[in-house]
């Protein structure tokens, strides 16, 4: 099981990402009762569905478009997003569309293959938890991931004011 840090500690997920298994499609997945996280497809298939809980969270694959779920964006309590590669830099663009153009204000979190290395750049562009892979160390990636850089030039989601215009 993965573990959670969540705006800078180690937390309890009280979530439950339902994965579709070979024989299941979006359509006759079970969906269990309590705070649940779906995949896009299934979002699509059984929206009348899901939309009577009263909290509800997205998966988003790398391939995922965000335009198509644009609208929908404040009926999630959780946006998370795979990195399912740690060249896979996708997530870090999914992150950034969902917080600066479409204004999403919710929980963004990074899953997937997580490690203390990407959490300075995944906290950059909007992700405020990361579900790190089994087995890391969670205090050295809260104490080394995040202060891996005294301070960035760029201007980003977290900081958009480049350095230069903040200097003055």
């Amino acid at each position: 099981m993965a573990q959670l840090i969540k705006n800078g500690i180690v937390a309890v997920d009280p979530w439950k990402t339902l994965e579709i298994n070979e024989g299941e499609t979006a359509e006759t997945v079970a969906l269990p009762a309590g705070d649940l996280i779906v995949p896009l497809a299934v979002w699509q298939a059984r929206q009348p569905e899901l939309a009577g809980r009263e909290r509800l969270g997205l998966l988003l694959q790398p391939d995922d478009q965000v335009e198509t779920v644009a609208a929908d964006l404040p009926r999630f309590a959780v946006i998370a997003v795979n990195f399912p590669k740690f060249v896979d830099g996708r997530g870090y663009s999914t992150a950034a569309l969902l917080r600066q153009r479409y204004g999403y204000t919710g929980e963004l979190r990074a899953v997937g293959n997580v490690l203390h290395d990407q959490l300075f750049f995944m906290k950059r562009v909007g992700f405020d938890s990361y579900a790190l892979l089994d087995g890391k160390n969670a205090a050295y990636a809260i104490e080394a991931g995040f202060t891996a850089f005294s301070d960035a030039y760029q201007a980003a989601t977290d900081e958009p004011q480049p350095h230069f215009r903040r200097r003055a």
